[in-house]
């Protein structure tokens, strides 16, 4: 292997000299001789691995991490909450622990030197990414070692089929696997078959829960929601890179055609498939037709149509952010705006950008008038390029719906905002060229006080965790849960109702109890689950 010469413009992690050298014997329970550093980060204690490093390479990090505030054991103790290696995998990093008759904590990190590197690039510890943490392969089984521990595997516990009891981040190891069975349920969506669709959504979903990839059918044992048809796609790709299903969705004029009808704000699967069926295949001929007849918010979704289709990013969605907040406290100062959906879970691109509102103080009066006076003030501000508010018709005491698509029924309102380029915090200072402004997508939800931590909840998604989250607290809890309520329907009391002519028999009744919430972390309590924080719901 050609070895690199230390420079000054190299990493300092990589400026290392890398040849052969003579190893020392290991020094089990010698602390060391070491500089002695202040330590600034106390929550974490790290080990660096000498495996597949070399013993020049670990003292020099050892070193550098300690004199950036990091505390670095020299022997594997109890005390260490961080293993760092480089070139090992997760199972790899287990072996070794497992030679050393050593049992490792289920709560111990794993992690590759890129993370150490960006630590030490930032000057502090940076957030543990999945990038950063080994992976662990499922079924991994390291030769026994006489007198051993076994040592647990973050991956090996057992796969819920429920979204709710998962944790999904961005970083999704199967994307090939996913994308294609995304293709799939969007063509299911599309033809309205449900049943295919849901299948379909529910092994995407656990597939993105999953912290290693899949490289043969042997890794697909014991996961949930994979039937025949699932694992023969996943088959396929791994043995041909692709797959041939989602390919010939691709190439379908159907799905093609209903893909790009419901591209445009205003158009559902009805009028898509009325469209089709009239032999369209193109926007410009569906606009130049005179026979057909759109709505407000058709009009709207081609006028801005360019503007629409292309994604919202997170500068603009953080400007969108502060337009809304300004106006909403203005006419009510006490107002909580939480952005939702997928950028509250993490992401940095989206389609539109949603905005819960909710007050502690508001009177109903004033709950109700809210989006209407803050439409007018962007209207005469010139920035209101669409808009449509749906009434509130929320009902306090009724029960959740058993529906796990169903919507809410709090005030809302539909938009399209001119944003302009000015308002947009950019990394380079250059205004776009064009017309100065994009317009954007924004949907604003009002809701009670009271309710909007099953607002909030509701609101951020995923999709597929929220109907996995109403079914778990269906058929594992007893319970009904909606974006306004959850009922426990084993804790209610029957009462007895008397007809007022005594000639029918008594009816009962059951009265089951709300259980309020202040917090999504109360809601999760409720329901016997672990908190799952909102970049862990992108199922």
């Amino acid at each position: 292997m050609a070895q690199t010469e230390p420079s000054d413009s190299l990493d300092p992690l990589q400026a290392v000299h890398l040849g052969p050298r003579k190893k020392r014997p290991r020094q089990l329970g010698a602390s060391g001789a070491s500089t002695p550093h202040d330590v600034r980060f106390r929550d974490l204690v790290l080990f660096i691995l000498e495996k597949k490093m070399g013993t020049t390479r670990r003292a020099f990090l050892m070193e550098l991490a300690r004199r950036k505030g990091f505390r670095v054991e020299n022997e594997l103790s109890d005390l260490v909450t961080h293993i760092v290696a480089e070139n090992n995998s997760g199972s790899d990093v287990l072996e070794w622990l497992q030679l050393q008759n050593i049992k490792a904590s289920s709560e111990l990190e794993l992690l590759d030197i890129s993370w150490l590197t960006e630590c030490m690039g930032a000057g502090k510890p940076v957030e543990m990414m999945g990038r950063h943490r080994l992976v662990v392969k499922r079924n991994s089984s390291p030769s026994p070692v006489p007198g051993s521990q076994n040592v647990p595997a973050p991956a090996v516990q057992k796969i819920s089929q429920y979204a709710c009891q998962r944790r999904t981040t961005l970083n999704n190891y199967n994307q090939p696997f996913t994308d294609a069975l995304d293709i799939l349920a969007e063509n299911d969506e599309f033809r309205e078959n449900e049943v295919s669709c849901l299948a379909f959504m529910r092994a995407a979903s656990v597939l993105k829960s999953l912290p290693f990839p899949i490289t043969s059918m042997k890794d697909t044992e014991g996961i949930p929601c994979l039937g025949d048809k699932v694992k023969g796609i996943i088959e396929g790709i791994i043995e041909d890179g692709e797959s041939s299903e989602a390919k010939a969705v691709l190439n379908d004029e159907r799905y093609k055609s209903f893909k790009l009808f419901t591209s445009v704000f205003g158009v559902g699967l009805k009028t898509a498939e009325k469209w089709f069926r009239m032999g369209f295949r193109t926007l410009s001929t569906i606009q130049s037709d005179k026979s057909l007849k759109f709505t407000k918010m058709q009009k709207a979704g081609f006028l801005y149509y360019e503007d629409l289709v292309s994604c919202v990013n997170r500068p603009e969605a953080e400007a969108v952010s502060m337009l809304v907040k300004e106006a909403v406290v203005t006419f009510l100062p006490d107002a909580l705006v939480t952005m939702t959906g997928g950028f509250r879970r993490g992401k940095m691109t989206g389609h539109d950008v949603d905005f819960l509102i909710t007050s502690p103080e508001a009177t109903e009066d004033e709950e109700q008038q809210l989006l209407y006076k803050v439409t007018d003030f962007w209207r005469q501000q010139g920035l209101l390029l669409y808009c449509d508010i749906l009434e509130s018709t929320f009902e306090k005491f009724k029960q959740p719906s058993r529906k796990v698509d169903a919507l809410d029924h709090f005030q809302k309102c539909f938009l399209i905002l001119k944003l302009h380029h000015g308002r947009v915090r950019r990394e380079k200072s250059g205004q776009q060229e064009g017309k100065g402004w994009k317009a954007i997508r924004v949907d604003l939800v009002m809701c009670p006080y009271d309710r909007r931590a099953y607002a909030l909840l509701g609101w951020t998604g995923s999709r597929q965790f929220e109907r996995d989250l109403r079914r778990y607290a269906t058929h594992e809890r007893k319970m009904m849960l909606d974006n306004h309520a959850l009922y426990d329907r084993t804790k209610g009391k029957t009462v007895t109702i008397s007809p007022l002519d005594g000639k029918v028999s008594k009816l009962q009744k059951a009265l089951r109890v709300f259980l309020e919430a202040e917090s999504e972390e109360e809601i999760f309590a409720h329901l016997g689950l672990d908190y799952i924080e909102p970049w862990e719901r992108n199922a």
